[in-house]
């Protein structure tokens, strides 16, 4: 027999020490090609392809869709020889199934049944639960198809049940944990944007033209922000304990909405950029968010996360903070109103309603207004931000 190659989980980030098996491109028994995807998998809200490592043939695979593994885990083996190879024809379930189940029934499903519990989305605990009649009491291709018919042929009651996918049960975990966790409060200011809005109708197509990415209302908000922090600095902290850790720089996480779910690319430094930086900088993880391209050291290492509502038209929202930071801050859509000035008269306004999300173990009330006065401030003054 030729030459075998494990393969295994590689680490796909600094600080990511597990992933979650999303798909497999491959089955045992087909040719893989050097640097050819094998398998999809899911971490910290990043979807990576791992690339085979060799050419040759798959002879075994040791992970299952759905079943989370540590760094360096086995995935499969390659056989990269020309002789003939001998093929595992089944796939051990994870580990984390109980003793108590009978091995030679529950503890391998075959590849062609894995696969096809993949595409009805149908999980191991489901697939145990099906009456088995294959060889050595193993749930064999008749007996889920069989168990498929019945499963559409029961009665409807007026409801789809739609299996969370590995991203959205991360997003719903850190989402429960940061609302019973962090104390949230939220407070919102009317910002009046209509210079702003003015200039960038003014100058959006030069600016495209001259750069090739664009100049959006977000990126003024980002810099609003990152000024904002300097002065408010406690926005930018974490608490560990009873410890609040406040960071140096600011790592801006921008939200952006994929057919997934919500993942947040984050901007480092941003409180060192200029605005042509920031502009470029959201274009292009905008980009690779919704291509799919982003790397996992993207998405992580936030300090303050940003998520514009505004873009459905909502007006106000109340966002929940992205453990370990304190705060969030939401935009809302700019609406034209009528709004009256300090002399009494009136006038057609460009407004937009900001809401800060945070933490009150960390931040005070005025503590939030303040720093909430001094984005809006940046924003409604001209000068300098307009450069």
């Amino acid at each position: 027999m030729g030459d075998e190659v494990e393969i295994k989980l590689p680490k796909l980030g600094e600080s990511i020490v597990s992933a979650t098996v999303v798909r497999w491109f491959k089955k045992v028994g087909d040719p893989v090609k050097l640097d050819e995807p094998l398998l999809e998998v899911s971490t910290d809200k990043v979807n990576s392809e791992i690339p085979s490592p060799v050419s040759g043939k798959i002879t075994q695979i040791h992970a299952v869709p759905e079943q989370e593994l540590d760094v360096g885990a086995p995935l499969a083996v390659i056989a990269t020889g020309k002789e003939e190879v001998i093929l595992e024809e089944e796939v051990a379930a994870p580990a984390t199934q109980t003793a108590e189940k009978t091995p030679s029934k529950k503890g391998f499903f075959t590849p062609v049944v894995l696969k096809i519990a993949q595409e009805k989305g149908i999980d191991l605990s489901e697939l145990e639960k099906i009456p088995a009649t294959g060889a050595g009491g193993r749930l064999s291709k008749r007996d889920l198809e069989k168990y498929l018919e019945g499963r559409q042929a029961a009665p409807q009651e007026g409801e789809e049940r739609i299996k969370m996918t590995p991203m959205r049960k991360m997003i719903a975990d850190a989402m429960v944990r940061s609302f019973y966790e962090a104390p949230h409060a939220t407070l919102v200011n009317e910002v009046d944007v209509t210079e702003l809005v003015k200039y960038l109708k003014q100058n959006k197509d030069s600016f495209l033209k001259e750069n090739g990415y664009k100049l959006t209302i977000t990126t003024y908000i980002a810099k609003a922000i990152a000024e904002g922090i300097k002065k408010y600095p406690m926005l930018n902290a974490s608490l560990e304990g009873e410890t609040i850790v406040i960071k140096k720089g600011v790592n801006l996480g921008i939200a952006v909405n994929i057919d997934e779910g919500l993942i947040v690319p984050v901007i480092p430094r941003c409180d060192t950029r200029c605005l042509k930086e920031i502009a470029k900088e959201i274009a292009s993880l905008s980009e690779r968010a919704r291509t799919g391209n982003l790397s996992p050291d993207q998405v992580k290492e936030g300090t303050f996360t940003m998520t514009n509502f505004g873009m459905s038209g909502a007006l106000i929202g109340t966002p929940i903070i992205r453990q370990p930071e304190v705060a969030i801050l939401g935009v809302g859509a700019i609406q034209k109103k009528v709004v009256a000035f300090d002399d009494d008269t009136m006038g057609i306004r460009s407004m937009i309603h900001l809401s800060l999300s945070f933490d009150h173990r960390v931040i005070d009330g005025m503590y939030g207004c303040s720093f909430l006065a001094e984005v809006k401030d940046y924003l409604e003054r001209g000068g300098a931000i307009y450069s």
